[in-house]
């Protein structure tokens, strides 16, 4: 029996900014990408314009929504990164559309999946082009001050609960450290995420302390991959 096929549609993809890039080739958007990493536009860009392949590719794969919406994430985190790196102009007969069709099936025969159960991605909370970039900026700060935010707002500890676990660990931190140390942790991401992510998903939801309720939460996901 046939599975009817639904492919997720992404808001950012009518963005100003967006569109504003959309009119380049594919070799223009992958060269404006690699040479302005601090913007997001270019690869935002090219997500809208593949998203729809890729999700069916592997939509045919997965046992399950759940699972094709974190494999789906996970093969555009690897998109990202493999994508820094390549000159398509060194391949024959290579197109960015031909290559993101063969690395889709690579992170697809190679992914280990886990149960549906134990995936806590959303799609709608943390779209792939913005968990990339949450990501990198997480990976910029400072350990600690890292390790509290994600505890604060992935599994919403209080000051003093994420001040009990440091102690327990070997690490005196009061209550009041743990708040001033989040501030600036915050402070942190802010401006290690680049501008215009920050307008294409967080224009008007953005807040000093990042209410959880309002943006999106952050999830530290495996690569998925062997």
């Amino acid at each position: 029996m046939t599975r009817n096929l639904h492919i997720p549609s992404f808001p950012e993809c009518n963005h100003d900014i967006v569109k504003a890039v959309a009119h380049h080739s594919d070799q223009e958007l992958l060269t404006l990408f690699q040479r302005y990493p601090d913007q997001g536009q270019y690869f935002t860009a090219i997500f809208c314009r593949y998203s729809p392949i890729v999700y069916t590719l592997i939509q045919h794969s997965a046992r399950s929504p759940v699972q094709a919406d974190y494999l789906f994430a996970l093969t555009w985190r690897h998109l990202y990164y493999e994508l820094g790196g390549l000159d398509l102009q060194a391949h024959e007969n290579v197109t960015l559309q031909s290559w993101l069709i063969s690395l889709t099936a690579f992170c697809i025969n190679q992914a280990q999946l886990p149960p549906v159960e134990a995936i806590q991605y959303s799609l709608q909370a943390a779209p792939p082009p913005l968990w990339c970039y949450m990501e990198q900026a997480l990976d910029r700060m400072p350990p600690m001050i890292r390790l509290m935010v994600l505890m604060a707002q992935t599994f919403h500890w209080s000051e003093t609960r994420i001040a009990a676990y440091l102690q327990a660990e070997g690490d005196v931190v009061s209550p009041a450290e743990v708040k001033a140390r989040l501030r600036e942790g915050y402070r942190l991401l802010e401006e290690h995420l680049p501008a215009d992510i920050r307008k294409i998903y967080l224009d008007g939801e953005w807040e000093e302390d990042l209410n959880a309720q309002s943006d999106p939460e952050l999830v530290s996901l495996d690569s998925g991959f062997e």
